[in-house]
C-alpha cells in the first residue's frame, strides 16, 4: 500500500493529517529545541553502541543509573541539554561529532 493510499484512507476516517509542531501546538523555538534534543540523543546512542558501551557502563562513567540512560536515549522530557551533552562527553563522543549533532537537524515524526 502507498503513502498516499494510507493518507487518502486516514482522511476518511477524518484522521487529522499534519506535522508534530502543528499537532502538539509548539512554537518555531520549541520544535527547534525538539529537534535539537532528537539529534543529539540520536548521536548518543550511535557513539555509546560504536564503542560497544551498555547503559550500564555509561551510567558507571556519569556516576549515575542505567534507568537515567534509558531516559536520555528515550528523550523523556525531564532529561535537560546538559545531562545529554555530559552523556555525550562520557560516552566518549568527540567535540567535533559533538558539534554535527548541534547543527545536524532529526525532522519532528512520530
Amino acid at each position: 500500500m502507498t503513502n498516499s493510499t494510507i493518507l487518502k484512507r486516514l482522511k476518511a476516517a477524518s484522521w487529522k493529517i499534519g506535522a508534530p509542531k502543528d499537532f502538539l501546538g509548539l512554537s518555531d523555538q520549541e520544535a527547534a529545541l525538539v529537534e535539537v534534543k532528537l539529534s543529539l540523543i540520536e548521536a548518543l546512542k550511535k557513539s555509546r553502541q560504536k564503542r560497544r558501551l551498555s547503559q550500564i557502563d555509561l551510567a558507571q562513567r556519569m556516576g549515575s543509573s542505567q534507568s537515567r540512560i534509558a531516559k536520555i536515549e528515550a528523550g523523556d522530557s525531564s532529561v535537560s541539554l546538559d545531562l545529554i551533552v555530559r552523556a555525550l562527553i562520557a560516552a566518549g563522543t568527540t567535540q567535533q561529532d559533538i558539534r554535527k549533532a548541534f547543527t545536524s537537524r532529526v525532522p519532528l515524526a512520530f
